[in-house]
This record gives C-alpha cells, sequence and structure tokens, in this order.
C-alpha cells in the first residue's frame, strides 16, 4: 500500500513539474521587440515614454486624444513603441498594453484602469491582428470608445449600430492576414468604414520584432510602413 502511495504521489509531481514547464516555456515562447526601440526610452523631443502597471503610456503634446493599442499574438507590447512614439508626436498619446501571456484576451480589465485614471475626451482602440479582433470586442461593449483602428485584423464583433469610427488597414505583402476571412467580417463593420492598403507592408512591420511565420517579405522598410500607418490614423483621428 505504502509503495503505490509513493508511486502515485511521484506521478502526481512529474504531472506538476511538466505542466510547469509547459507553462513556463509557453509564456516565454513569443516575439521579441528588437533592440531598436531601446531608444526611445530616453529619446529627447516632447515626448515621454512612462511605465505602468498596463504596460507603457507613450505621452505627447496632445491632451485630447488617446489610443489603447493591444499586441498582436505572442508579440512583445514594446515592439510597437516606435509606432507609438510617432503616433504620440503628432498629438494622439498612446497606450501600449503589456497582456498576461502576450495576448489581448486579457486585456479588458487593464482597458478599465487606463480609461478611469486617465482624461481624455476621445478614446481609440487599436490593436495589430488578434489586438485589433480583441480591441473591436472591447469597443462594443463600452460606450467610452469612438473608434476603432484594426491593423491587419479584422472584427468578428457587430460594430455597425454603436456609432463607432472604424479605420482598417493592411499590406498588400501581408500574407499572415486571411483575407477570406477578413472580407468574410466586413459585414461587422459600418457601411461608412475607411480602409486603407499599404503598398509593399505586410503583417509584422506594425511592429519591431522582426520575420514573423507565414508572413511574406515586405517591399518597403518597416520604418516606411509604421509611418504611413502614423499618418493615416492622425488623419482619421484628428481630421488633418
Amino acid at each position: 500500500m505504502q509503495k503505490k502511495w509513493k508511486i502515485t504521489i511521484t506521478a502526481i509531481i512529474i504531472i506538476l513539474i511538466a505542466i510547469i514547464g509547459c507553462t513556463i516555456w509557453y509564456a516565454e515562447d513569443y516575439y521579441h521587440a528588437d533592440s531598436s526601440v531601446n531608444q526611445y526610452f530616453n529619446k529627447s523631443g516632447n515626448v515621454s515614454v512612462i511605465e505602468t502597471d498596463e504596460g507603457l503610456f507613450v505621452d505627447g503634446p496632445g491632451n485630447e486624444s488617446a489610443v489603447i493599442f493591444y499586441q498582436g499574438a505572442k508579440v512583445e507590447h514594446t515592439a510597437y513603441l516606435p509606432g507609438a512614439y510617432k503616433l504620440a508626436s503628432k498629438g494622439v498619446d498612446c497606450f501600449l498594453i503589456d497582456m498576461p501571456f502576450k495576448l489581448a484576451f486579457f486585456g479588458e480589465g487593464k482597458t478599465d484602469n487606463i480609461i478611469k485614471n486617465y482624461n481624455y475626451t476621445h478614446w481609440y482602440m487599436a490593436g495589430h491582428s488578434l489586438g485589433g479582433l480583441m480591441g473591436a470586442n472591447y469597443a462594443s461593449e463600452h460606450n467610452t470608445i469612438e473608434g476603432v483602428i484594426l491593423l491587419a485584423g479584422y472584427s468578428t464583433y457587430d460594430l455597425k449600430n454603436k456609432n463607432l469610427k472604424v479605420l482598417s488597414i493592411y499590406g498588400t505583402k501581408d500574407t499572415k492576414l486571411n483575407l477570406e476571412t477578413y472580407k468574410e467580417n466586413i459585414k461587422n463593420l459600418p457601411s461608412d468604414y475607411t480602409e486603407y492598403l499599404i503598398k509593399g507592408g505586410n503583417h509584422a512591420q506594425y511592429g519591431n520584432y522582426g520575420f514573423q511565420e507565414g508572413d511574406s517579405k515586405a517591399s518597403i522598410s518597416a520604418d516606411k510602413q509604421q509611418t504611413e500607418t502614423v499618418d493615416v490614423m492622425v488623419k482619421f483621428i484628428l481630421g488633418n
């Protein structure tokens, strides 16, 4: 009897170790921001990068409009700092949320905290790929959100009757985004949504984290793709 208990306890310990090991491996298996983002933490100018409990607050000269940004699946949130910095410098502050396990499924509580603790007149949800989908989900359930920005993503949630502005951006070299699924879900967007195609842009270059499996090589630089994306976002939000 004692021997059976020892075997059972040993088996349980092995299973627990395996579960913990798999959890740690999964948590660490993601696309890391490359070293180019480090310069933005101490860059001089009119934009400050502030670490918060939710992630990063990129604070520029604007005071009225802000974007809450959800990272793509298994991508480090700091990878999007170059684009967020450009956005803030043009008058739209940005919150880059650091999601548990780098998945936007878990961001709702952090988003609630941001909206509660900061005073902006105009709030926008934005996200890359899966992050865009989950940002659209949040917007569909909260009247505080004025608009949704989808970067290489789509919404499976009905946004038509929420009085939301919607902007959808994707690159012509993006082979990670399923265009068939994208087109199927256009029915969930308001009829006056805005679509913008980045010529030569791919799926990954909205952030600085290298090449993504399943994507194609872009024919433009990441900096050009991010600059073009930010310019379209600023026009969409501020009208200029």
